[in-house]
């Protein structure tokens, strides 16, 4: 019955991206037979006074239509330009929510709920909302301290958002285990794994206690970094539901004009949003990823201040690494060092040859050099490099992708400031420094330690490892002797998995033949 459901819900969704034009928007080349003659019709359907609407519009229109799932379904394909296409994703990152506020007696019942606390006990005042997204809204309040009242931001989980995307993402992972199924091709892209990476950050968004930790681990990462900070946490008033931040006074950014009338240096504040965004990648791991313009404020101090933390990205230690010497090797015209980097790291196959991949690194850098330095795009760079590693079989990288996103947004909004923002000679302090830490003698000392420790823990845990090596060893032999056999749950669970199998083929011809009479149903609307 669930699947059932999940299919008209599907109809539904296709339904309105194709009234609202969005199919149609899409790219057709190379279509042909029925997806072809699909992609016609749904041109046809379409509403008439949408046609000469820019796709953004049509897909931020039609994915505020279907609700708080999709829109963020929309924002984080935004990161994944390898599933969407690089010219689709673009469009989807300028996706932003348009939900309507929710009453203001269901914000004080969810903040009351997750506090356990009268509303009057938690704030002097309690005001009505000031914006709204898909997952929360954010109202402005005060709270007494010592008997003085400090302004705050109150930021309150929208009651029943995670019944809606409990129900979507049902949705979500009907439509990838078809295409993995039925569409052989798309399989190198992982679907399904795509809807479980949308599932586990929805739920890390959902809950603000989460946010609220990586607010208070940037803030320890940034304490002593010059022009940049987040807002304070109250956690006394912070829970599952509901997020109470220190006001912050300022002008954002996406407000050039307000910025230059208040006296700020655009061109310093360029210089340190790309050094912070910078440092937070290379020497902390643990980046904000969602710095567009709306989340950044300038305060009175000249400091800049992010805000909304529900999307954040982390690199290990080798992307760190291999992020640094890539930088620094195009900076240095070293094509062979930044090829050996992707094969050291295991980005690129060893069957692949290390020369014919420099070769074609060497034809990103050199047309750069001959560029001034403030027309040349690190993000561009860094999208160039991924679609010349695919030629060269790399694997999909999340949170390489999330990085190249993030890094987009962040040149974007130093450019806004500063036109003539020379991106290289910004950066090279922040990757100069982080190279001689963790790429010299110091970070070569730092290494031989981390391994000292590494095999000392080995070390005590062999006894273990050597009764494990026993017991498997035993088990071999008793198998060579008797065979492999199965324990009669696991034939039960082999002839379970089998049966599902043939279930998913079934929704599949009865979701096709759903999907023909809601748009006949529809059209005839």
């Amino acid at each position: 019955m669930s699947s059932l459901a999940a299919a008209f819900r599907l109809i539904h969704a296709g339904w309105i991206m194709t009234r609202e034009g969005v199919i149609t928007a899409l790219p057709a080349d190379g279509l042909t037979g029925l997806p072809a003659f699909g992609h016609r019709i749904a041109g046809l359907l379409a509403r008439r006074r949408i046609r000469t609407t820019k796709r953004s519009e049509r897909m931020s229109r039609a994915m505020n239509r279907l609700g708080p799932s999709y829109v963020k379904l929309g924002q984080f394909l935004a990161t994944r330009p390898d599933i969407v296409g690089r010219d689709v994703a673009f469009d989807l990152a300028l996706l932003q929510d348009k939900l309507d506020y929710f009453p203001q007696e269901a914000a004080i019942k969810a903040v009351e709920g997750s506090l356990g606390r009268p509303i009057d006990d938690l704030y002097v005042s309690f005001g009505l909302p000031i914006a709204a997204a898909s997952i929360a809204q954010v109202h402005p309040a005060e709270v007494a301290r010592e008997g003085v009242p400090h302004k705050v931001a109150v930021k309150v989980i929208r009651p029943g958002v995670r019944q809606r995307f409990a129900r979507d993402l049902e949705s979500f992972f009907m439509v990838a285990r078809l295409q993995e199924r039925y569409m052989p091709a798309s399989r190198r892209l992982r679907p399904v794994e795509v809807a479980q990476t949308l599932s586990q950050s929805t739920r890390i968004e959902m809950d603000l206690r989460l946010e609220a930790a990586a607010l208070s681990e940037i803030a320890e990462n940034v304490k002593d970094d010059p022009g940049f900070r987040v807002p304070t946490v109250d956690w006394e008033r912070t829970g599952r539901d509901v997020l109470t931040l220190e006001w912050i006074d300022g002008v954002k950014m996406s407000d050039v004009e307000g910025l230059r009338a208040a006296g700020y240096d655009l061109v310093q504040l360029a210089e340190t949003l790309i050094q912070s965004f910078l440092r937070h990648t290379l020497r902390d791991g643990f980046f904000h990823a969602d710095m567009h313009p709306g989340n950044l404020f300038v305060d009175p101090q000249g400091i800049i201040v992010a805000v909304d933390f529900g999307i954040t990205g982390r690199l290990g230690k080798k992307e760190r690494r291999f992020l640094a010497e890539i930088l620094y090797g195009f900076i240095k015209r070293d094509y062979r060092r930044v090829a050996d980097v992707h094969f050291e790291a295991g980005y690129v196959p060893h069957h692949h040859d290390a020369a014919s991949f420099a070769q074609a690194i060497r034809a990103i850098g050199e047309p750069i050099h001959g560029q001034s330095a403030e027309t040349i795009s690190m993000a561009k760079l860094l999208t160039l490099l991924f679609e010349v590693t695919e030629l060269f079989d790399m694997q999909t990288r999340p949170e390489l992708l999330l990085l190249q996103k993030t890094m987009v947004v962040v040149e974007g909004v130093s450019r806004s400031l500063d036109p003539h923002f020379n991106m290289w000679k910004a950066a090279e302090p922040v990757v100069s420094d982080y190279i001689k830490e963790n790429l010299g003698p110091v970070g070569i000392i730092a290494d031989a330690r981390e391994g000292g420790f590494a095999l000392l823990h080995l070390l005590r845990q062999t006894p273990d490892l050597a009764r494990r090596f026993e017991r498997i060893s035993y088990q071999l032999d008793r198998m060579a002797e008797n065979g492999l056999r199965f324990e009669r749950e696991t034939t039960d669970a082999v002839g379970r998995a089998a049966a599902r199998g043939s279930r998913w083929s079934r929704v599949a011809l009865a979701l096709i033949a759903l999907a023909v009479v809601g748009v006949a149903f529809g059209f005839h609307l």
